[in-house]
């Protein structure tokens, strides 16, 4: 079995073990979903869409942005608080292992959100309509998992206990959550914060995917998502890459 292999195994049989992750992965979001549905059940935004088809995209692009930052941050710090990092380190195991692991389990994560929440929204109590291109979603979930789970990787390597990755994680993710219109409509906000959303990866992840379900926008709108991602992704992951340690002994 490959490095990749097992780190792969390892991660996957971690999380389906661990109820509390799986109830903040799946059912938490997928809550804020059947209530913001509720409370917004018939009503319309921006100019005449329905409101499940903006409601669900941002939900959805929230609690994927959520998982990976989550998941990410405190398994990198746990492995390394308990000194794991440092034994891989010590094996024929390269860095890009061990990131594309929990690359393809964040992935696999996100390909569950987006079955669970597009099902729910779809019953007809919700009626959701997939108006738009919906299978762009998939390249913008998969630069969306990457963008986030480099944010995870630097969450991860600046935190030394669990504590500190949940306040750091959620000091960026629950303000860019508002920011970014994943609850409520970006346009009910003042005009200068909407420019400061455009420096928010959840921003695009949210606006592409709302285009993308909705029928909001069109290709070439979605492009420019999928470009902003992908700044993100390089700019973490650079980041990332700067202040990784295998070990808090060094």
């Amino acid at each position: 079995m490959t490095a990749y292999a097992a780190l792969t195994r390892a991660g996957y049989v971690a999380s389906v073990r661990d109820r509390t992750t799986l109830f903040f992965t799946f059912l938490f979001p997928l809550a804020f979903l059947v209530l913001f549905g509720l409370i917004f059940q018939g009503q319309h935004v921006n100019g005449g869409m329905a409101s499940i088809n903006y409601t669900a995209p941002g939900v959805l692009s929230w609690g994927v942005g959520n998982a990976c930052v989550f998941s990410v941050g405190f398994a990198l710090m746990q492995w390394r608080r308990d000194d794991l990092l440092r034994l891989i380190w010590r094996t024929p195991t390269p860095l890009r292992s061990l990131i594309a692991s929990r690359w393809t389990l964040a992935l696999g994560v996100a390909a569950a959100q987006t079955v669970l929440f597009t099902a729910v929204a779809l019953l007809p109590f919700f009626g959701l309509e997939l108006n738009g291109p919906w299978w762009t979603g998939i390249p913008l979930l998969v630069l969306g998992v990457t963008a986030f789970l480099a944010m995870g990787l630097v969450v991860g390597s600046l935190a030394n206990t669990p504590e500190s990755v949940a306040a750091i994680a959620n000091l960026v993710m629950v303000p860019m959550a508002f920011l970014s219109g994943s609850f409520f409509p970006d346009d009910l906000m003042p005009s200068w914060l909407r420019t400061v959303a455009k420096v928010l990866p959840l921003h695009y992840l949210n606006d592409g995917l709302t285009d993308a379900m909705g029928g909001r926008g069109d290709l070439g709108d979605i492009g420019l998502d999928c470009v902003g991602l992908v700044v993100f992704a390089l700019v973490f992951g650079l980041i990332a890459t700067r202040i990784f340690r295998w070990s808090n002994r060094t």
